[in-house]
């Protein structure tokens, strides 16, 4: 049938008409006075397909608008703890007479301040601590308290100089790692309140628009279609009808409000009839609200006055106000965020850190032992004479600074940290700093489809239009068939309506005098929208939805039907939502016009990144809560692979132990999955031995995000969610995860090249002092040891910004490794240090050029040579960054000066070994100054050093046993294991009495429903 009043030439006019007429109607149309608010129904409808900007791009352009107008954050000096109003009532009990407030009045600006102070913010918060404790903190753990120990040691032995770079070594330690935590903190701050939740509340008499974030209870606020509810409310009425406000207060004198239920329970108990449960709704259904987030279910819920309404759910249909009960912490949503909290995890790489500076203290205290059995030989005294650095506290005071790595747990975080800011600008907010060692390391990715792979973003396909029927027509009756709230358009609505721009005739249509009498959102019985309009004194009913039930309408032909099935059953096959078009003209048939085929297409760079994911050793498996032709057709697009399943193949096709493990490790996806089913999704990929990485949005994923080791809350998250996870991501797609996996491996890359330099620096000392003083009762003076660990530290803090080489595979913390190259490196430093020393046996002094002196020439090449030993264990893979070449460049350049001009190379206290041997010992300068050729030596003899041990780590590296050494099994099959616990869930314990009433206790077989139940 054609369409009323308007003929057409063509039949589709996508390519049609006049362009320039086109564009004039449209320019008309767009600029139509006044705000898109006040316009009628029809003429706003046109002015926003006409304006219609993508939020994305617009969101791109205002960031560039505002970056040089951003302010900047909280200057470091103000540090402490939170101010008062911050703090929370620990009871959350809000006073009854709090929530009479006025609907038309609020509450006043002095009644927020008293209640903020007592409720805190309306926000899910992790408690702040004060920078002044955290920065105490780094003065705590195993190694700092050794250190400490020493500065004691220093300070009893009257060592000033070794106290005073003691505790500047501390302080640098400290100040250093403190700093930089607070700099990603505040960068991952400032990107969380970018993304702050808003709300309109009633204050004072008037609407404002504030944060939701400033709501206290008692608040009035607006909860309105499209958007978020700010807080847990208490329904009150319309917001079209405030003299219901009377009647409000009327049934919460009698006590007969819905008491506040729990939100997953609260269907059932609506379809519980007679039982006595709860009160009677009042009245129709003010708004409906999706409650997805929480409870797992899809439909949204109708709620009527007196009913609540929950923190972080969405608002779908209507207007109304209500109540603030509870701050966010207090909520249905606070309570659950908290609970997931709880848990203190302080991660893998807190127990590999306590592992190696474990290992290293035990190494100390085996070489001080060596160091006092060959003290006892030479009857070495315990503290005299007071000026020599050859008694026994001496040593213990040289070893502890040279073994113990006090850098090391301070460039460890400095280096997280960094990169978390790192993150933070790429748009992930690292919200445990231990979960980028977990990313870095995931080999399975377990992804959501939409709005991650998929750009969430609902696509009409060449529509199916019913024969002798016109597509604009057609088209013109879905839009409208579809809501015209534009604040906050259904996607399926949103793409209806916007396609109307390929179709100028289509909106020819609806620039008539279309009055709406009644729309009727979809109906999950009914499984259609309908909407009832008027043109010209001719009723019209048109009707959008499922095409089976939109053909049950219609009286067409069997060809006709038999066609549209056909269409149907194709589409569906192709992975596409089919949607059945049809009307009604005042009391005629209703006819048929056709079907609309929507998709939503995987982002453009979705399926690059999957390959560049795969690459890096991390398959992508998705799992999507959509029908299973669909995940089939995305994944085809996406060459995912076709191995997709849906939950029930999962859970109740009978499979158990290792077939169910086998087929979660082969699947490529699942499809029509629970909040449950991701769970059990995870749990089986870690009993395998893969680290698994997890997305998800809602509440209800909380679960699976904790139980992941990457837990990931996509763009959009719910704030339970968000707490939940390790990461957030605020930028849509696959992409930033996969980058965020490269940066983890670069981050993890510095923090590895850092502790094996470590490591070899702590054996390189220990095997040349202990064999030093064993053999010919010799040691480095205290003071320039000191020295050579405050210039490694210095040195390497820059190692956070070094450049750094992304790994192709999965990384992870291979110790034995990590321990062997550093042993042989320490071996080798050792070796090179006794070459030098063993040179100025000669009388002529071997190495030294012209004059020079033993403890100072040592000291340089020592320096050198650790110093320079940070470029060998990060790899040739990329180039130094200027901050490490600078950082060590200027410790190199004050060690060289050290050695030139003699600072602390002390006096000659110690007895000289008899000639030959110690025949230059007597020809050293007293003053301890060496002249510049001799340091050149030294600097040419350090970089033949560095050369040589480049090689053995490149060779070390290159042998496929020592390469694997310490790789963990990602693929671990304890089939009888797996099938043990498999059958062993499938039974339960059955509990009965026999006849003389005593209690029986049989093992048998769960019932389906108890399987479907767990």
């Amino acid at each position: 049938m054609a369409a009323p009043r308007v003929s057409f030439g063509e039949k589709d006019m996508e390519n049609g008409g006049d362009g320039a007429a086109d564009r004039a109607r449209s320019r008309k149309w767009s600029q139509a006075p006044g705000n898109i608010e006040d316009l009628d129904e029809y003429t706003a409808l046109q002015k926003y397909i006409s304006t219609y900007r993508d939020p994305r791009a617009a969101e791109q352009e205002e960031q560039a608008a505002d970056h040089e107008g951003k302010k900047a954050k909280q200057p470091w000096y103000k540090f402490g703890a939170k101010p008062k109003e911050g703090q929370t009532s620990e009871d959350g009990v809000v006073p009854e007479q709090w929530l009479d407030t006025d609907i038309k009045q609020g509450i006043s600006n002095s009644d927020v301040e008293s209640r903020r102070k007592r409720f805190g913010w309306n926000e899910i918060a992790s408690e702040k601590e004060s920078l002044f404790i955290k920065f105490l903190m780094f003065f705590t753990g195993p190694i700092l308290y050794v250190m400490e120990l020493a500065v004691i040691l220093a300070a009893g032995l009257r060592d000033w100089i070794d106290f005073g770079v003691i505790v500047a070594i501390l302080l640098l330690n400290a100040a250093v790692g403190w700093y930089q935590e607070k700099q990603a903190a505040d960068v991952v701050a400032s990107l969380k309140g970018d993304i702050a939740m808003k709300a309109v509340v009633i204050r004072q008499g008037q609407e404002q628009d504030i944060k939701a974030r400033e709501l206290v209870p008692g608040d009035i606020c607006v909860i309105e279609e499209g958007q978020t509810v700010p807080a847990d409310c208490r329904l009150i009425c319309d917001y079209d009808a405030p003299e219901d406000f009377e009647k409000y207060k009327e049934l919460r004198e009698q006590h007969a409000l819905n008491p506040e239920e729990d939100p997953a329970g609260s269907e059932d108990k609506e379809g519980e009839e007679g039982e006595g449960e709860g009160v009677a709704h009042q009245g129709h259904s003010i708004i409906a609200t999706d409650q997805s987030a929480i409870t797992g279910e899809s439909l949204a819920v109708d709620k009527f006055m007196g009913d609540m309404v929950y923190y972080t759910t969405g608002c779908k249909r209507g207007k109304a106000y209500g109540v603030v009960e509870t701050s966010a912490k207090f909520s249905f949503v606070g309570r659950t965020a908290t609970l997931v909290q709880g848990a203190k995890d302080q991660g893998h790489f807190k127990a590999i850190m306590n592992n190696i500076g474990t290992s290293l203290l035990v190494l100390v205290m085996f070489w001080i032992l060596l160091a006092w059995i060959g003290g006892f030989f030479r009857n070495i005294k315990l503290a005299t004479p007071e000026e020599s650095d050859n008694t026994l506290l001496r040593y213990v005071l040289i070893l502890f600074i040279i073994g113990v790595p006090v850098g090391l747990p301070v460039v460890t975080t400095t280096t997280l940290a960094v990169g978390a800011a790192y993150l933070a600008k790429e748009q992930a907010i690292v919200q445990k700093l231990t979960a980028i060692e977990s990313l870095a390391g995931v080999d399975v990715l377990c992804s959501d489809k939409t709005g991650t792979l998929t750009a969430n973003q609902l696509s009409i396909r060449e529509p199916y239009v019913a024969e002798g029927e016109d597509v604009n027509w057609m088209m013109a009756c879905a839009a409208l068939a579809s809501s015209h709230n534009i604040k906050s358009l259904d996607p399926i609505d949103k793409v209806t309506i916007l396609t109307l721009k390929r179709y100028p005739k289509a909106r020819d249509i609806l620039k008539d005098d279309w009055k709406t009498e009644k729309f009727i959102p979809f109906d999950p019985v009914s499984k259609r929208i309908t909407t009832i309009c008027t043109l010209r004194g001719d009723r019209f009913t048109c009707a959008k939805g499922a095409p089976k039930a939109v053909l049950n309408l219609t009286e067409c032909s069997k060809e006709t039907a038999d066609h549209f099935k056909e269409k149907a059953s194709e589409f569906a096959r192709r992975g596409f939502r089919s949607l059945g078009v049809a009307y009604q003209k005042n009391n005629e048939p209703w006819v048929l016009l056709g079907m609309l085929s929507m998709f939503d297409p995987p982002r453009d760079d979705t399926a690059q990144t999957i390959v560049e994911a795969q690459q890096l050793g991390v398959p992508v498996k998705m799992l999507t809560g959509d029908a299973i032709a669909i995940a089939k057709e995305t994944c085809k697009m996406l060459a995912l692979g076709t191995k997709v399943y849906n939950s029930q193949k999962l859970i109740h096709s009978g499979l158990s132990g290792t077939t169910q493990h086998d087929l979660v490790e082969r699947a490529d996806g699942f499809a029509e999955v629970f909040p449950e089913h991701k769970y059990q999704v995870v749990e089986m990929l870690q009993q395998r031995g893969h680290l698994t990485a997890m997305t998800g949005d809602g509440v209800n994923d909380a679960p699976s995000l904790k139980k992941a080791d990457c837990g990931i809350a996509v763009e959009g998250a719910s704030e339970a969610a968000q707490a939940a996870a390790d990461i957030v991501f605020l930028a849509p797609g696959l992409s930033t995860i996969v980058l965020a996996i490269k940066i983890a491996r670069q981050i993890f890359q510095r923090m590895k090249a850092y502790i094996q330099y470590r490591i070899a620096l702590c054996l390189h000392l220990e095997i040349y002092l202990v064999t030093s003083i064993i053999i010919i009762n010799e040691t480095i003076r205290s003071d320039l040891i000191v020295f050579i660990a405050l210039f490694a530290d210095l040195a390497t803090v820059a190692v956070a910004y070094d450049n750094a080489h992304s790994e192709a595979r999965p990384v992870e913390w291979q110790l034995p490794k990590i321990w062997t190259i550093s042993i042989i490196l320490g071996i080798e430093l050792a070796i090179a240090t006794w070459v030098i020393r063993g040179a100025m046996f000669i009388p002529s002094g071997g190495i030294v050029q012209n004059w020079g002196n033993i403890q100072e020439i040592l000291f340089l090449e020592v320096a050198l040579t650790e110093n320079w030993l940070i470029f060998v264990t990060r790899g040739g893979m990329t180039f130094p960054s200027w901050q490490l070449i600078g950082a060590i460049g200027a410790v190199d350049a004050l060690a060289t000066i050290f050695c030139i001009f003699g600072w602390l190379s002390g006096g000659i206290h110690q007895s000289p070994l008899p000639d030959p041997l110690g025949q230059y010992w007597y020809k050293q300068t007293g003053d301890g100054h060496t002249d510049v050729v001799t340091v050149i030596v030294i600097w040419a003899y350090s970089i033949g050093v560095i050369i040589v041990m480049a090689i053995t780590y490149w060779l070390l590296n290159q042998i496929p046993s020592l390469n694997d050494l310490g790789r963990k099994n990602r693929n671990v099959h304890d089939t009888q294991m797996e099938n043990i616990i498999g059958h062993l869930s499938k039974l339960a314990l059955k509990h009965e009495k026999d006849e003389h009433g005593e209690s029986r206790w049989t093992i048998m077989g769960k019932t389906s429903e108890e399987e479907e139940e767990d």
